[in-house]
């Protein structure tokens, strides 16, 4: 099947001028224009820092790399199409389509830069990438239903092995580690002084005082103090516990009484939300910690640490008093970390120096005092199919499954009409 379309150009009307927009590639009766391929590079441009005044070289390779990618979704689309088993909703698209928006921005230094370098604002690229992330969730999962019939056997691992083992990467030492996290807590009196200040500047916020000179003057969060206490559009799920219960419960465009997380009491307002996204501002109140409060949590720790003879004592304990949310319920379970790279540097540093198989002493951070739980180790350094046989065997499968694709995306593209300008 061959469909020739011979179309080059599209005129748009805009301002009473003319805008002509070129493609780039045609597959069968599809086309890709060279506007969708300027916007897609520039996203990816951003992604990889690459920066097309400084070094246009490198920014046309991009350029020619994504438009082959964009002609290889086309073709998987087309195959796609075919397959009634494959189904994309709209919430896999937004949440897909919020996670990209949010990476560009992150990567760009702020919503402006990533506007300017997009050449668009985020609400009209967000309205004219919406169909094309469906395409590439459409055509990422036909993808990933051929890839995963690929397997490989032992012989595959051992013949991967003897073809690479020189020019694999050196494995970085890994750490199975379980922690218990006990937080110095303000006394009552002190928190009763955080709830009175919030309940005063939301009396002021009510009496007519501005919000946002409110939050630059008293908030502690340093990430939206300066911004009048505005944290944006935030997604369900990425919120502290009682923070994300409020902000999807109050009504809108009212400010909240006191409310309690991990890190303080807060008063919120929410503008408006969108599905699982939400627009809010808040001001943060963080009780002051005492030497005193200091103390109470160490010798808590310590106790702790001489009941903790076993591991499932150790879980028990976890589950029962750690103030980690996210790990509590799992026995403090922190999965297999590379100590050296790991975010809180001091449980990095001590897990090089505490014994497999038993409770460590209290560990400070600025979160407060953790015990840890060394269970397993991997060793470092050159790969050997003894020490690493689950990541080589992982890296054989994923270069078999690369050969697979590489070899079927050729064939197949024999049988499409392709036309690159």
């Amino acid at each position: 099947m061959r469909v020739f379309f011979f179309l080059f150009s599209f005129l748009f009307s805009q301002g009473g001028g003319v805008f002509v927009d070129g493609v780039a590639a045609i597959v069968e009766d599809n086309i890709i224009l060279k506007s969708d391929l300027s916007q897609m590079v520039n996203m990816m441009a951003i992604q990889q820092n690459i920066n097309p005044s400084a070094d246009f070289e490198k920014y046309t390779k991009l350029k020619e790399v994504v438009l082959n990618s964009m002609v290889d979704q086309k073709i998987l689309l087309e195959m796609a199409e075919k397959d009634t088993t494959l189904e994309v909703t709209e919430k896999e698209v937004n949440q897909s389509l919020d996670q990209q928006i949010d990476n560009i921005i992150m990567q760009a230094g702020g919503k402006k830069e990533a506007e300017k370098m997009l050449g668009q604002s985020i609400k009209s690229f967000r309205s004219e990438f919406w169909f094309d992330m469906k395409d590439k969730i459409i055509s990422e999962k036909y993808q990933q239903k051929m890839l995963s019939k690929i397997k490989v056997s032992k012989n595959d691992v051992f013949s991967f092995f003897e073809i690479y083992k020189d020019s694999l990467p050196l494995f970085p030492a890994e750490a199975k580690v379980r922690h218990l996290l006990i937080k110095p807590e303000p006394s009552s009196a002190v928190k009763k002084e955080s709830i009175d200040l919030l309940k005063q500047i939301k009396a002021r916020f009510l009496a007519g005082e501005s919000f946002e000179d409110l939050a630059q003057q008293f908030s502690m969060d340093p990430g939206s103090k300066n911004k009048g206490g505005n944290l944006g559009w935030v997604k369900r799920g990425s919120l502290l516990k009682n923070f994300e219960k409020t902000a999807f419960t109050i009504k809108t465009n009212t400010v909240s009484n006191p409310i309690e997380t991990e890190v303080g009491f807060h008063i919120l307002e929410v503008f408006e939300r969108k599905g699982d996204r939400a627009r809010v501002r808040h001001i943060l109140i963080m009780p002051q910690i005492t030497k005193n409060d200091e103390k109470k949590a160490f010798d808590f720790a310590s106790i702790l640490k001489d009941s903790c003879s076993s591991l499932d004592k150790f879980k028990k304990y976890t589950e029962k008093y750690s103030k980690d949310s996210q790990t509590s319920g799992l026995g403090g379970d922190l999965g297999w970390i590379i100590p050296n790279k790991y975010p809180i540097k001091e449980i990095g540093q001590a897990i090089l120096l505490i014994n497999q198989g038993e409770c460590s002493p209290p560990i400070n951070t600025s979160y407060g005092f953790h015990l840890l739980w060394l269970e397993k180790t991997k060793k470092g350094g050159r790969a050997t199919l003894e020490d690493h046989w689950p990541k080589i065997e992982a890296m054989a499968l994923n270069n078999e499954k690369m050969m697979w694709y590489d070899k079927w995306i050729k064939n197949t593209k024999n049988k499409f009409y392709i036309k690159i300008n």
